[in-house]
């Protein structure tokens, strides 16, 4: 038979079951929502782990793999006369990547500001339902609207405090919590599986982008000692050729800063600010940024040790420190340059050669760059390779698509998933 269903009367959670109350979420909770320091630290080798958005994943516990490190003690215990973040706490992300969720254990750490820090009232509310709820898209959604935009949405505490949320008797809670446990772990398993896949194909493509450029598309033929450590042999009748005898630096700049912004990422190459999703700093002017024209290469000196190059298709300008070189006889092909430059082993070399005294400080200057050795075929044989790899970077990047949607798919139902079950329109029997 049926449950009984009423109109909860909030839009984003539409029906109830009858017995189900709608109250709002400060009424969960111990205290009122409160968050971490606003001003960003200074980072230092060791130190007490500093929580950030990256920290929260979809496994419910806090990810300290990769955390920075920061403070002294006598810091941290100015931090916990504010707040005294305990096991059983909810972060939640409230900037950002709004709805970022984990479950604090163990863990002694600080957070930052972007996460609120949520204490549940263990009589009213099962602490794993608290999670489920919060990482509910509807709720994020419902959240989010009443948030400001700067330049990234903005929660505000007092607002997430005021949203309401469906809450069934303490037993159902324990229950639809551990039915959602039992499924969203099958659910998980899968997209880890997808995605581990996704990334083999990656490999798959980047593999066959290396062999190609480095080795041609020829088949078998003989092969000659280049002498370098970052590229063995090349085919005999390619020769090796100093950057500084193919490159030059362009250093023009905007007169009046109209042209179309360019960014220069290690993913994408070179590309047009408008077609990225993501918040980014931007300068008032662009009046005094370097114009980099069609067929350049262009390095993000910050991140080249990453791979952040590429040659443009795309005639803008770009941030005054990058670095931008341009062919002096046009001996490449402005596709094969672009795979070439992109490749893992040129990119460990760019790595390598950089200067710094950390990761976040390495940089390749055009003198550096200058310097490398690049491996040259005919034009012809570049257009070959060039001609070849569209060919089956298409092949590759369909089965990726292919693979993505599947994710995506997994994702929607895990949400239907998540949605159903909090609001009580499934019941856990």
């Amino acid at each position: 038979m049926a449950r009984a269903m009423k109109d909860s009367g909030i839009e984003w959670i539409g029906q109830i079951p009858k017995e189900w109350c709608t109250p709002k979420l400060l009424y969960v909770l111990r205290s009122k929502i409160c968050d971490g320091p606003h001003a960003t630290p200074n980072y230092v080798d060791a130190g007490i782990p500093f929580i950030s958005i990256d920290s929260l994943n979809d496994t419910k516990r806090i990810d300290l793999t990769n955390v920075k490190r920061f403070i002294t003690e006598e810091a941290y215990m100015e931090f916990c006369k504010k707040t005294i973040i305990e096991k059983g706490d909810i972060l939640f992300s409230k900037a950002a990547t709004i709805g970022k969720t984990a479950i604090v254990g163990d863990e002694v750490f600080m957070v930052w500001s972007p996460l609120a820090v949520l204490k549940r009232d263990e009589k009213k509310i099962d602490n794993d339902y608290l999670y489920y709820l919060l990482n509910c898209n509807y709720l994020i959604d419902a959240i989010a609207l009443s948030g400001s935009l700067n330049t990234q949405i903005n929660v505000g505490m007092r607002e997430m405090e005021q949203a309401r949320i469906p809450l069934p008797l303490r037993n159902e809670q324990q229950k639809i919590a551990t039915f959602l446990d039992e499924k969203c772990a099958s659910i998980d398993a899968v997209i880890e599986k997808t995605k581990a896949s996704i990334e083999e194909y990656k490999k798959l493509k980047h593999a066959i982008i290396t062999q190609a450029v480095t080795k041609g598309v020829r088949g078998n033929r003989k092969m000659k000692p280049t002498g370098f450590q970052w590229l063995k042999e090349i085919p005999e009748d390619w020769t090796m050729e100093r950057g500084k005898g193919l490159f030059y630096e362009i250093n023009s700049k905007s007169d009046n800063g109209e042209e179309e912004l360019l960014t220069v990422s290690q993913y994408t190459g070179v590309t047009p600010r408008s077609q990225k999703s993501v918040n980014m700093f931007e300068a008032e002017t662009l009046e005094g940024y370097k114009i980099c024209d069609v067929g350049d290469i262009a390095a993000n000196t910050m991140w080249l040790w990453a791979g952040a190059i590429g040659v443009s298709e795309y005639y803008g300008v770009i941030s005054p420190s990058y670095n931008i070189y341009r062919q002096k006889s046009n001996a490449y092909n402005s596709k094969y340059l672009d795979y070439l430059l992109r490749i893992s082993p040129i990119v460990q070399l760019f790595e390598s050669m950089s200067t710094g005294i950390r990761a976040s400080r390495l940089r390749l200057y055009p003198q550096q760059f200058l310097s490398i050795y690049f491996p040259m075929p005919s034009i012809k044989e570049q257009e070959e390779i060039v001609s070849y790899l569209e060919k089956k970077a298409i092949e590759v990047d369909k089965l990726i698509q292919k693979k993505e949607q599947f994710l995506k798919e997994l994702e929607i139902y895990k949400d239907s998933l998540v949605y159903e079950y909090v609001t009580g329109k499934k019941e856990v029997v």
